[in-house]
């Protein structure tokens, strides 16, 4: 471990800082932001660090594990409503406002990430451990939580493509209100489960 450490040091000498994983990724995820995966590589990367594109591969070993590393760590950024009395209608708006956030402030990380299911398949990630809370508080029995959750990824994941891919008007109040109406469908559909 010491040796690694002393490597990476040496490496990223010509900045003067040793890297962190952290800034490594934030800075990759700054870089897709502008100009999408395609504009993100690790050449790119390793100039905007100021550093041997050879000393990332101290932290990542590949593009796509750099890829993967980013998605978990900007949804664990993600703000997940508390677990706490708020009722469950507002737990749920809270926590479906959040993921849409994040999709529009990084567009092409949450494209890359819809184009690999693989990387959001794993229900211990928070997102998911918090919809299940919230869902089982609406009332959703335990048999029905994957098909309800599923269900509603695919919905919200739709409705963000729609918006993505400009199918839906653009203009920032109209974009909140088309949200609203659809979190109000779902709300409602699942407000069933509690009859």
């Amino acid at each position: 471990m010491a040796d690694a450490t002393i490597r990476c040091m040496a490496v990223s000498a010509r900045r003067g800082a040793p890297l962190s994983l952290e800034e490594i990724s934030s800075t990759a995820l700054r870089l897709m932001d502008a100009g999408g995966v395609e504009g993100l590589s690790m050449r790119k990367l390793a100039a905007e660090l100021d550093v041997n594109p050879m000393s990332l591969y101290h932290h990542v070993e590949s593009k796509e594990a750099l890829l993967a590393q980013m998605c978990a760590t900007a949804a664990e950024r993600m703000h997940m409503p508390p677990d706490d009395d708020t009722p469950w209608q507002d737990q749920l708006r809270a926590l479906a406002t959040a993921y849409h956030e994040h999709a529009r402030e990084h567009p092409a990380m949450w494209t890359y990430v819809h184009l690999h299911p693989e990387l959001i398949a794993d229900r211990r990630l928070p997102v998911w451990e918090t919809l299940y809370r919230v869902l089982r508080l609406a009332g959703v029995p335990e048999s029905e939580l994957r098909r309800t959750s599923d269900v509603l990824h695919a919905f919200v994941t739709g409705f963000i493509i729609g918006e993505i891919q400009g199918h839906m008007p653009d203009d920032p109040g109209e974009i909140d209100r088309n949200f609203d109406t659809a979190l109000n469908l779902i709300i409602n559909g699942l407000a069933g489960f509690a009859s």
